[in-house]
């Protein structure tokens, strides 16, 4: 898949199908849109904006992405793209018209699908509407194509309601919408060793991602990335802050079941797929090793029916 960083660069996707929108998660909503951008015959692209637009517009109120850029170029590229263009999201950029931001894809990009969910906007103050993109786009001879949102037992696919889930631990729902585990990648740093003084040596996970699933303890399985053919391994994980041992930072602590070796410096992917129990504090570290040994046996087998 080709990465564009302007449209002056992307000539070439002249006469494309262009899926228009953030794409944070690219959860099952939007691989609809993806979905009808392939289905044209033509070149499939999507347009994306980095940073996200409420970063620079309400850093505040901003919300954690569930997926950093990199991550999702790789989805797209799974999703059968061709091209991605990533627009740079500024204050100045943010100021362009409807008009101009028909115009950079209509007439200087050469677009001639554009593909959008139902409550799509665009241009300064959002004033340009799904029926505004229309008009623009039958004067020069091109179509817009409005997606109809996707619901999953009731819930539309959304990537606040799946930021919700991920928030509240609730993994395997999000995974739902999401048509996938939610993941996050990092490397492995040196911790205290605490895991392997009781017999459940953990990774230390040092993750970018900025959205993290709740404390507790999750079934995951871990992959090492870089790696051709890298299969998943099973694995329990713990995110929080060790309260048994009166640790107050939080972190992200992978144990790989049945593995032995050297995992410091690793890059891994993480991927969770349901909470087993939340954090709690232990009376005593024999206690701790007891629970441990039960959430082992309850990660086999959430991870054998994954995998089923």
């Amino acid at each position: 898949m080709k990465v564009f960083h302007a449209v002056s660069e992307a000539r070439e996707l002249a006469g494309c199908a262009l899926a228009l929108g953030n794409f944070d998660g690219v959860h099952l909503g939007h691989q609809a849109l993806f979905a009808e951008a392939r289905r044209h015959a033509v070149p499939a692209a999507a347009l994306t904006f980095q940073p996200h637009p409420g970063k620079v517009l309400q850093p505040d109120l901003a919300p954690k992405l569930i997926t950093l850029l990199p991550r999702k170029l790789e989805l797209f590229a799974a999703r059968g793209l061709d091209a991605a263009l990533v627009q740079p999201f500024t204050r100045e950029y943010a100021r362009h018209s409807p008009r101009d931001f028909e115009a950079s894809l209509l007439d200087e990009l050469g677009a001639r699908h554009l593909v959008v969910g139902h409550d799509f906007t665009y241009g300064a103050a959002r004033g340009g509407t799904v029926e505004t993109l229309r008009a623009a786009a039958a004067t020069r001879g091109a179509e817009v194509h409005v997606v109809a949102p996707v619901t999953v037992d009731g819930v539309v696919a959304s990537s606040s309601k799946v930021r919700e889930y991920i928030l509240e631990g609730r993994v395997s729902a999000a995974q739902r919408l999401l048509g996938r585990p939610f993941d996050l990648d990092g490397t492995v740093v040196t911790g205290h060793g605490r895991g392997r003084g009781i017999g459940f040596p953990t990774a230390n996970v040092d993750t970018q991602n900025e959205l993290r699933p709740a404390a507790g303890v999750y079934a995951i399985r871990v992959c090492f990335l870089g790696t051709p053919d890298a299969s998943w391994l099973p694995g329990v994980a713990n995110i929080g802050v060790k309260p048994t041992f009166g640790v107050n930072e939080v972190t992200i602590e992978a144990h790989l079941l049945d593995f032995s070796g050297d995992l410091y410096g690793k890059e891994l992917r993480v991927q969770f797929l349901e909470r087993l129990r939340p954090e709690r504090r232990f009376g005593s570290v024999a206690e701790l090793v007891g629970q441990i040994k039960r959430d082992v046996e309850a990660a086999r087998a959430v991870i054998a029916r994954a995998s089923d």
